[in-house]
């Protein structure tokens, strides 16, 4: 599944891992500083116009704040584009496998995108903030805003709208052709060791549909997945810095980074809940798709043969399906008794834990918005595995059945469930 499409693909994802450890330290530690003698956005002069400045020394100031932060943005940009580049010409340069330009570039181009994409999701966090701000002035006192400024807040939000629509457009077709790429990877190396695998249950269907599954759940799921670890890392710093405003928890009392504090500890109370629920699934859906297998094997066998696919045959064997589904369904349905009415509730905790302070008015509309929609995506990149459950379910047990191809591949022992299968048919012959 790895070997195919990475070049050495353990060592390519630890040292992936190592490496962004690696630049984000060496970005909060050293490199951030040296953006205001080195960064490119210096050089441009480029500023954003507040639209709650008060009078031209205020919209002077803050004109010269977005410079600094505009000069910030751009060294950070060129920092990561030197990291990809050092770690794509190395991978690329030392992996020397057919699909390396695909599977490294691909993957680091990714990587890339999607964290510009969470960065889109920051600065719209932030225009929340002011954009709330100017309603809240402009109810609290009539005609203290213009027009004008009324309109250029919301230009504002279309053209980072128009830039997140176009990128996301763009990301979505390209990992369209990377996923397929490696289920195109996946394929020849399977079907190029046929002789070794033909004798697996299902051989054919693992190599069609399983492999095309596999892609199709990388897809969603591995994009996912990328996007909850760059939000949290995006939003995590936000939601601290928001925290400032909210020091006290009902029930609790005051807590240092309350907001960051409730929003791990339901996170995890959901992922220990879901876990626990949903701890059998995997393994019935492997078995689900075993029985789903076997009985369309006998069907495909009763197209060419006369004396197969006969209806005791078929009555036993679809049998087997129901019973496995109907198990599924059980366990799926208090699953779901779990996961919804966690996922409900959770719409509730951010606003009983901002209560003492929003009774207190200890900030404003804007402010609260901004605390709002921070918590919800710090809150949704730690519940990944709460959202994702079911589809993590389908992974696993795809992964089981084409680890059997690996497993005769490499000469090892087959899984318990395949060497079962076999022996039946052993017995039945």
């Amino acid at each position: 599944m790895f070997l195919s499409f990475f070049p050495k693909p353990k060592l390519f994802f630890l040292s992936f891992a190592l490496w962004a450890l690696v630049c984000v330290l060496g970005w909060y530690l050293a490199v951030q500083d040296l953006g205001s003698t080195l960064s490119l956005g210096s050089l441009f002069g480029v500023h954003f116009p507040d639209a709650l400045a008060q009078d031209a020394d205020q919209a002077a100031k803050m004109a010269f704040a977005s410079a600094q932060e505009f000069a910030v943005d751009v060294w950070l940009y060129q920092y990561m584009l030197v990291c990809y580049a050092l770690f794509i010409g190395a991978w690329v340069a030392y992996g020397g496998q057919k699909w390396a330009k695909w599977s490294v570039i691909g993957s680091g181009l990714i990587v890339f995108i999607t964290w510009f994409q969470v960065q889109v999701s920051v600065m719209i966090n932030e225009w929340y903030g002011s954009f709330y701000d100017l309603i809240q002035k402009a109810l609290s006192a009539p005609n203290s805003i213009t027009l004008t400024q009324f309109y250029s807040q919301l230009s504002t939000f279309a053209i980072i709208a128009l830039v997140a629509i176009t990128v996301s457009v763009l990301n979505n077709f390209f990992v369209s052709h990377y996923v397929f790429r490696w289920r195109t990877a996946m394929n020849d190396y399977y079907t190029s060791k046929w002789q070794q695998v033909r004798q697996i249950e299902g051989a054919s269907q693992r190599i069609q549909e399983d492999t095309m599954r596999f892609a199709n759940i990388v897809e969603s799921l591995g994009v996912r997945f990328l996007d909850s670890i760059m939000t949290l890392l995006a939003f995590l710093p936000v939601l601290w810095g928001l925290s400032s405003y909210v020091t006290t928890l009902p029930f609790i009392g005051e807590v240092p980074q309350a907001l960051v504090f409730v929003a791990i500890l339901w996170a995890i109370i959901g992922t220990t809940l879901l876990a626990v629920a949903g701890i059998r699934l995997p393994g019935l859906e492997f078995k689900n798709q075993r029985v789903e297998a076997a009985y369309r094997k006998e069907l495909v066998y009763g197209e060419d043969f006369e004396d197969r696919a006969e209806p005791a045959k078929l009555a036993e064997l679809f049998a087997n399906v129901r019973k496995n589904y109907f198990r599924l369904y059980f366990n799926y349905l208090y699953f779901n008794v779990v996961r919804y009415g966690y996922l409900q509730a959770g719409v509730l905790v951010p606003l009983i834990a901002l209560g003492p302070s929003i009774v207190a008015g200890a900030f404003t509309l804007g402010i609260m918005q901004r605390i709002s929609n921070a918590f919800g995506q710090v809150e949704s990149s730690f519940q990944f595995l709460v959202n994702s459950w079911t589809t993590i379910v389908e992974l696993l047990s795809i992964h089981k059945r084409l680890k059997a191809f690996e497993a005769a591949i490499n000469d090892q022992p087959l899984p318990s469930v395949d060497q079962e299968f076999l022996a039946k048919q052993e017995e039945n012959s």
